[in-house]
């Protein structure tokens, strides 16, 4: 069974996450904001993943802290839903379109923390629901630096923080989905150890 349950509480977010790799796609999401909900369904249904989240953080100050905790903690439970990691597919790539905003994520899932993250050459605008590319970051780099996997994602096309950030976690999902699939009988590394 590759699922992993993930308790994450700070003085500035309370979280509570469950993630099983071959889903179903469900599992109630409430994180008090709303946006952030959205994305994670996004997560859920284009991944193919059982999700659940009750988080809260505080609002109050910034959608920042709440954000960057919720990527920490799907992190963390992609590691250990993983285990050794022994028969996955490992990488995964896909593009999400949507309307004038094109995204395209690529996954190793190495065991080697890293982000590159591309929307700086573009002028994106809006914070929808108060989550805006800055706080999109944060969850990535979280997510990538404790799951524990290289990714990368572009933005080629896109102006508006809406189709931005949604193409984006759809364009993530769908490579998780492809790298996380068991399709072989050993450890896809010449090292032996991931």
């Amino acid at each position: 069974m590759r699922k992993a349950s993930i308790e994450r509480l700070t003085q500035e977010t309370e979280i509570r996450l469950e993630l099983g790799l071959d889903g179903p796609a469900q599992g109630e999401i409430e994180t008090g904001l709303p946006f952030l909900d959205h994305m994670l369904r996004q997560l859920q249904r284009h991944g193919r993943f059982w999700l659940q989240v009750k988080a809260r953080g505080d609002l109050e100050v910034d959608a920042h802290h709440l954000v960057e905790d919720v990527g920490i903690a799907f992190g963390m439970a992609l590691d250990r839903a993983l285990g050794t990691r022994g028969g996955i597919e490992r990488y995964g790539d896909a593009f999400a379109p949507m309307d004038e905003t094109l995204v395209h994520a690529v996954v190793d899932l190495s065991g080697r923390a890293y982000l590159g993250f591309r929307p700086e050459a573009l002028e994106v605008f809006g914070a929808p629901g108060g989550m805006n590319v800055f706080h999109l970051r944060e969850f990535l780099r979280g997510f990538a630096n404790h799951g524990r996997l290289t990714l990368h994602l572009r933005v080629l096309e896109g102006k508006e923080a809406h189709h931005v950030i949604e193409a984006s976690f759809k364009a993530l999902a769908r490579s998780l989905y492809r790298a996380t699939r068991v399709t072989r009988d050993d450890l896809p590394s010449t090292k032996e150890l991931i």
